[in-house]
């Protein structure tokens, strides 16, 4: 099919990879404006953009998709089918209308649940057991357009917000191809969603971050996954921040933020249930470690208190 392809993050490589290696032809890629980073301000570009241009694929990158220009340069390009991942703005219906085939969303979710910006995060925090991809049609609404295909993914144990992106990310690259297909042959079903079951996934702020110690420590240990790498759990130590990476829950009681055990590999500290068992994490100023390294550097003891 005759594909413009609309996508900003890591998470949206992975389906412009599979529509390239299938052989459709993306004639475009829409991806957000580059960003100034570091303190060089340096412009960086997107990572669909890198992609790409890899694949030597024209790349536009307009402020604001609503444009007049951006409806007209679409318009010229005549696609079958727009293809969205992630963009990061809403189409308006000048744009929706454009391809005779609509325009279809791959949503990280199996909607009608966690519609929204971080439904990857969210989904690990809230404790849920399966997650997935849902390829849908896209409407004025935020994430509420017809359903058309869905791909379930099991919430390991130790997921983080890192591993389950990518196995969200791939699920999304293949489902994409099989969505097309049967939209292509007219075999695609549109399965409206059911309002009454979403819940919107809220955008990641890094105040999400500050570990509040008198909740139990199961919510805690999702909150510390969910949000790694990024924006990252964390709490204070003599004054210093501290992230936390991994941990283990454990049945055992204490002050809600008191190191009660301190052994030679890690150090356990109680929340209002239960405790937490440090496996990794980042003091200020240093890169992510191991415990046992961070205690090899560090006197910590019992009776110490990490500050919320």
């Amino acid at each position: 099919m005759k594909i413009v392809y609309m996508g900003t993050p890591d998470f949206a490589v992975y389906g412009l990879k599979a529509l390239v290696e299938a052989g459709h032809d993306v004639v475009a890629v829409i991806t957000q404006p580059d960003k100034a980073k570091g303190r060089s301000k340096s412009l960086v570009p997107t990572p669909v953009k890198k992609q790409a241009i890899e694949y030597n694929i024209p790349v536009y990158q307009p402020e604001k998709v609503k444009e007049e220009s951006v409806v007209n340069m679409l318009k010229e390009l005549a696609p079958e089918v727009i293809v969205v991942a992630a963009y990061g703005q809403i189409l308006p219906e000048s744009i929706l209308n454009i391809p005779p085939y609509g325009c279809i969303n791959i949503h990280a979710s199996l909607l009608p649940k966690y519609r929204g910006a971080a439904p990857i995060e969210w989904s690990i925090i809230d404790g849920e057991d399966v997650t997935g991809v849902t390829t849908m049609y896209m409407e004025k609404g935020l994430d509420t357009g017809d359903m058309i295909e869905k791909e379930e993914i099991v919430i390991k144990s130790d997921d983080t917000g890192a591993t389950l992106h990518d196995k969200l990310a791939e699920a999304g690259g293949r489902l994409i191809i099989t969505t097309l297909e049967a939209v292509k042959s007219g075999t695609a079903t549109r399965t409206k969603q059911d309002d009454s079951l979403s819940c919107y996934a809220k955008m990641l702020s890094k105040d999400m971050g500050d570990i509040d110690f008198t909740k139990d420590a199961a919510s805690i240990e999702r909150l510390i996954r969910g949000l790694n790498p990024w924006p990252c759990a964390y709490t204070t130590l003599d004054g210093k921040s501290l992230k936390l990476f991994k941990a283990d829950v454990v049945e055992k009681e204490g002050n809600p933020g008191e190191i009660i055990e301190v052994t030679k590999k890690t150090f356990t500290v109680a929340c209002g249930k239960d405790a937490l068992v440090i496996r990794n994490l980042q003091p200020e100023g240093k890169k992510p470690m191991d415990t046992v390294a961070f205690l090899n550097g560090n006197k910590i003891e019992v009776g110490m208190k990490l500050n919320s």
